[in-house]
Formats: structure tokens, C-alpha cells, sequence
């Protein structure tokens, strides 16, 4: 098969989405617009997989079965486009979250949209064709990446434009404002230049951070977006932002280095329990410079947590807590464990986020009502 057998694959991925529920009843047009601009459109003539031990090249000319295995390996699976220093810098979002994303959005025809990391094109053709000519308008910082999406959106034959530059950092290109934001990378703090750029009641969708993704509503009245968690995945980072602590075993070594535990404590609970995804993002919300992962340990699987510059703690199978550094990262953790435990086990769709030109603050429950954390140090927030 000298396509690699694409129309099967996209066969497939259409009937996974379709069994998963990963098709909304409220956006029909997502299915139809999958169908009309595939993936395998926007994607570059080389990907990256992961081997075991570095990210290797798959070339669609050599290998275009492997190629498309990659790029249709899962409905929850992205494909590496682009690597920087060996690491994945750019890649074509997972269909589930793609689909979720724009669902979110809540795009109807004749909306202006400003897609942010427009990256190959891919979600910023699927808004054109909603939208309609001329009412896209991308934002991708890599110039050779901007330009591989012009191509892309112009062989499609739908009118979107696609600039050069920071998104973070400016207004809407071309000026004025839009009805939906989208961004394809995430951010810790929005910044205030995205709620500026949308018209009153228009939406942002946007992921935060390392986990989730939300949509925000711009206030009518006043200056401020709030809105709610509306799924979880995980993104590129802003690549003109502060770097991001590592998530794996080497970060963690260079935080802890050959330093012995300066304390040593006990757990009150299972330390199983840290494997339940909606207890991660509550610990994301409330300790979020604290990275969670688990690796093989002595006794058996532990969790290692690190904050990416000297505290690290180790939680061992038999509830043993290893701690060191000028943080009990540790401690902040099983309080936060505790708190949520408080608050009747939320899921993550029960925290939201609201967003001033001065402060932004996560919150559960309620946005006046309910507990809030601070985010980026912005917010004062009580616990």
C-alpha cells in the first residue's frame, strides 16, 4: 500500500472516536470536517517515536506504513512533528483532544478566531471550515512551521491566515477582536493579552500547565474570564516561556543529586491512592510546581516528586516518606491529599479558573464561593 493505507486508518480512527463518545452530539460538524481535512494532510513527511531510549525518525518515503501507524496510533495519541535538543517541541495533537478542544470552543459559521501555535495547520483548517473564509487567523512562533501551514491550508483550498510570531505577546494579527481563542500549547497564567483580544462572551480554550484544559467565558460586564475545567491531556509548553521542570527520573536525580533524606516520616494512608488521575490534578491545582511520577524503587514501585529546583520527596510502597531540601514537598503534597479528601473527592470538571488583569486564582465548586488557589503567585488566595 503506497499510502502506508490511510483511508483505513482514518476509517478506524473515526469508528474509535465514534465508540469512545469522542464525537459530540453538539458539534456534528467536527465529524464531517475530520473526514474532509484528515490528519495525515498536515502532517510532515517525517515524525518521531519514541524507541526506549531517544525519539528515532520515521520518513513517510522509506516507511509509510510505519509513518501512519504513528500518526493514527490511538485516538488519545499525539504525533511528534518537530524534536529541539532531542525533545519533542511541536506535534499533531491527539484526535480526542483535538475534537474536545474545538467542542469546547463552541464555533459557530461567521465567528472570527485567533488559533494560537498553529503549528502544521490542522486545527486551524478544521475552524476555517466551520467559521468560513477569512475568519482564521493562526499564530505559530516557529517561522518554517508558519509556512509549512500556509502551504497546507492552501492546498486544502480554505481561505485562513497564518502568521509569524509570539502569541503570548501581542494583540490579534491584523487587529481588532475575535469571537473564539484557541491555543494548541500550554500556559500556566493566560495571559491578559488573550482576554483583551476576545469580545465580550466570547471563549477561550486553552490548557494549563502540564495537566487539563479549559474554557473561559470573558465577562460582559467588568474586566475578568472565568471557566471550567473540560478535559484532561497533555500539551507542548510555551516555547518563549520560563522552561518546565522535567517529569521524569533524570530531572529528579538532578534535583535530589546523591543527597540523603533529611526527613523521615510515615504515611497515614495507601500511597496506591496517588495513582488516582483526579486526585493528580487536585494536587496539580494545589502544590503546581510539584512534578509526580512513579518508578521502580527498592521495595516496589514509588512516587518521586521534585519542584525542579532543590526539594524532592519519596513516597516507598510500605508508606514510607523520604523528604529533602529547603521544601517538605512532601508534606505540601499529602496536605493537599488531605484537603481534597475534605472536599468530598472532586473530579477535575468541578475546579475552574478565573482570570484579571491583575490576578488569576483556580477554584472548586464555585468561582466567589468555593476554596481557591493561587496560580503563578498572582493571587493571594485562601486555602
Amino acid at each position: 500500500m503506497g499510502d502506508g493505507g490511510l483511508a483505513g486508518r482514518r476509517t478506524r480512527l473515526d469508528a474509535e472516536m465514534q465508540q469512545g463518545g469522542a464525537w459530540s452530539a453538539d458539534s456534528p460538524w467536527l465529524r464531517e470536517a475530520f473526514a474532509a481535512l484528515p490528519r495525515d494532510r498536515f502532517a510532515p513527511d517525517r515524525l518521531w517515536r519514541w524507541d526506549g531510549r531517544a525519539y528515532a525518525p520515521l520518513d513517510r518515503a522509506v516507511d509509510p506504513g510505519g509513518w501512519a501507524d504513528e500518526l493514527y496510533s490511538g485516538v488519545h495519541s499525539a504525533a511528534v512533528t518537530r524534536l529541539t535538543d532531542g525533545l519533542p517541541s511541536s506535534s499533531l495533537s491527539a484526535p480526542s483532544a483535538v475534537a474536545d478542544m474545538l467542542d469546547s470552543l463552541r464555533l459557530e459559521p461567521g465567528h472570527r478566531v485567533w488559533d494560537l501555535g498553529t503549528g502544521q495547520g490542522w486545527t486551524a483548517v478544521l475552524s476555517a471550515r466551520r467559521a468560513g473564509p477569512g475568519l482564521v487567523v493562526g499564530t505559530e512562533v516557529d517561522g518554517h512551521l508558519a509556512a509549512f501551514a500556509r502551504t497546507r491550508l492552501a492546498a486544502a483550498g480554505l481561505d485562513a491566515e497564518v502568521t509569524a510570531g509570539d502569541g503570548t505577546a501581542g494583540g490579534v494579527p491584523g487587529g481588532g477582536r475575535v469571537d473564539r481563542l484557541h491555543a494548541t500549547y500550554a500556559v500556566e497564567t493566560v495571559p491578559w493579552s488573550w482576554v483583551e483580544a476576545v469580545r465580550p462572551g466570547g471563549r477561550i480554550v486553552y490548557p494549563w500547565g502540564r495537566l487539563g484544559y479549559l474554557a473561559l467565558t470573558a465577562a460582559v460586564v467588568g474586566a475578568a474570564a472565568h471557566g471550567w475545567v473540560h478535559g484532561l491531556a497533555q500539551f507542548m509548553g510555551d516555547r518563549t516561556g520560563p522552561a518546565q521542570p522535567g517529569t521524569g527520573p533524570a530531572a529528579y536525580a538532578q534535583v535530589r543529586g546523591g543527597a540523603e533524606p533529611e526527613a523521615h516520616g510515615a504515611l497515614d494512608r495507601d500511597p496506591a491512592g496517588l495513582e488516582d488521575w483526579h486526585l493528580r490534578f487536585a494536587l496539580r491545582v494545589a502544590v503546581p510546581d510539584a512534578v509526580l511520577f512513579t518508578a521502580q524503587g527498592e521495595d516496589g514501585p514509588a512516587t518521586l516528586l521534585h519542584d525542579g529546583d532543590r526539594s524532592w520527596a519519596e513516597i516507598r510502597p510500605r508508606s514510607q516518606l523520604l523528604q529533602g531540601g529547603p521544601r517538605r514537598l512532601g508534606d505540601e503534597v499529602l496536605a493537599a491529599w488531605t484537603q481534597w479528601d475534605a472536599l468530598g473527592r472532586p473530579d477535575p470538571y468541578d475546579y475552574g479558573i478565573t482570570v484579571t488583569p491583575d490576578t488569576q486564582w483556580a477554584w472548586q465548586g464555585a468561582p466567589d464561593t468555593g476554596p481557591k488557589w493561587p496560580i503563578g503567585g498572582l493571587h493571594p488566595a485562601t486555602r
